[in-house]
């Protein structure tokens, strides 16, 4: 199933945890290697209990991070987007806009010299679609990462194994955290 739809069929957890680990996945960007500015939106995905009061404390400690370039600034609108409202209409949108927005950022890795490329647009379309030839590793990377996830965010919906299910995409989320990590640790000491 492609990722464009299994986002189409998740319920409100898995689209809420699918584009918090986005988020996640994205975090070298804007916080340090031990900052965990996102655990409490973590802990509402299950249900969606006190949501909007943990966005709003995520929003203002993520407002003190230090944005410096497009892709940053491209994370930190996401999560400015985050609906406040734990529903599916609107945590499908916001899901949906994480999802492309972290396979941008990865792709700006992907690239040599950090541009975006001409294709970009047609390149993830079609890799969201299920066709994902022509993207750079990090983009399949994460394109494979978001795709598990939301897999086993399904596989474990309404089951006494849900909260596993959001263990495991969390520590993918780690791992993918850790991956773009050192991707741009080795990019700046390539310009050191």
């Amino acid at each position: 199933m492609s990722l464009l739809e299994l986002i189409g069929r998740a319920d409100e957890r898995a689209l809420a945890a699918g584009a918090v680990a986005c988020l996640e996945r994205c975090l070298p960007l804007l916080a340090g290697p031990e900052a965990e500015p996102l655990r409490p939106l973590w802990a509402s995905c299950e249900n969606g209990r006190e949501w909007a009061i943990r966005l709003a404390a995520v929003r203002t400690e993520m407002e003190q991070a230090s944005v410096s370039d497009g892709p940053a600034a491209l994370v930190r609108a996401m999560l400015g987007a985050a609906p406040s409202d734990f529903a599916a209409g609107p945590l499908r949108e916001w899901a949906d806009a994480c999802s492309l927005v972290a396979l941008r950022v990865h792709g700006r890795f992907d690239a040599p010299d950090g541009d975006v490329p001409a294709d970009e647009e047609d390149l993830l379309k079609a890799a969201r679609s299920g066709e994902p030839a022509g993207v750079g590793p990090l983009v399949a990377g994460e394109l494979e990462r978001q795709v598990r996830i939301l897999e086993i965010l399904a596989e474990t919906a309404g089951t006494a194994g849900s909260g596993a299910g959001l263990r495991k995409a969390l520590d993918l989320s780690t791992e993918g955290r850790r991956v773009l990590r050192a991707v741009m640790s080795r990019r700046a000491r390539g310009r050191s």
